[in-house]
Formats: C-alpha cells, structure tokens, sequence
C-alpha cells in the first residue's frame, strides 16, 4: 500500500463532534496515565519497546494523548498519515517493535471503552480501528522511507 491509497481511507473517517473531542481532552492525561500503568505491568514489556525505553514509551503515549485530542478538534487525514508514518520510522529507530503498536492500541481501545461515554467512545473510536487496521500498511510505508533515505546516491556509488 502507498501513502497515497492510506490517505484515502483517512479522508473516509469523520472529525468527532465538539463534545465527544472535549471530553477526550478532558480526560487526556488520565487516559495517558492509565495506558502507562497498563503496559508497563507487562511481562513483555520489554520485548515490545526494547531496553531502557520505558520513559520513551511513556512520553509517546503522553504525545499520543495530546496529538489525538488536536487530530479530534481539527482532522487532517494528512496530518495523521504523515505523523503515524513518522512515529513508525522514528519509534523503530529507538528499538520498539512492531508488536507494540497493536498491543498499544488495543490497550488504548479498551481503555477509552472504560473511560469514555458510549456516544464519545463510537465517535473516537473510527480512528484507533483505522490505526489498528493499517499497522501492516504503516510499517510497509514506513520501511520503504527508511529505505529510501539509506539508499546510496550517484548510480548505486555511495558517497565519500
């Protein structure tokens, strides 16, 4: 899948009503600090983020919150490709997995579902499925980046 096709399925989703993005944003650092608590009691912890990574792990899910709370009171299908696009390449680098985003996000999914109000929950909710949904496609896309950024320039020469 392209950048481009993962943008169309983004432009699909619907911006959460007022009120559904304000109680998210109401209850964002609660939220945050609850998938904290939830995935570092994890035995597998580590295997997902890799060592040492527990204070980046926390400060994703912080700016998880916060950009997911700007995402529901002002959606960009391209602002939220490209950032998920960068989370992947940037997040990898540092020795996470694949394996943590969807045990991320299905923690993130059930804590919303505790948390927010059911008409809050069906709104919000359309972006973590998608999120989840397109994980494969995430970290295709961003692989190819990574690749591309790593290829040697001048017919295959690398430079000296």
């Amino acid at each position: 899948m392209t950048r481009e096709k993962i943008l169309e399925t983004a432009r699909l989703i619907k911006q959460p009503p007022a009120a559904s993005s304000e109680e998210y944003g109401d209850k964002r650092e609660g939220l945050a600090a609850e998938i904290n608590r939830v995935m570092e009691g994890r035995a597998d912890i580590e295997t997902l983020i890799g060592p040492g990574n527990i204070e980046m792990m926390r400060d994703n899910h912080r700016n998880h919150a916060r950009f997911m709370e700007s995402v529901f009171f002002s959606y960009s299908p391209e602002v939220l490709v490209d950032t998920v696009l960068w989370v992947f390449r940037a997040y990898r680098s540092h020795g996470f997995h694949l394996s943590y985003w969807p045990a991320q996000l299905d923690t993130w999914v059930e804590i919303l579902k505790r948390e927010l109000t059911g008409p809050a929950f069906d709104d919000i909710y359309p972006f973590y499925r998608w999120m989840i949904i397109n994980q494969p496609a995430f970290a295709g896309i961003s692989d190819a980046m990574i690749e591309t950024q790593n290829a040697p320039s001048h017919g295959g020469q690398a430079e000296k």
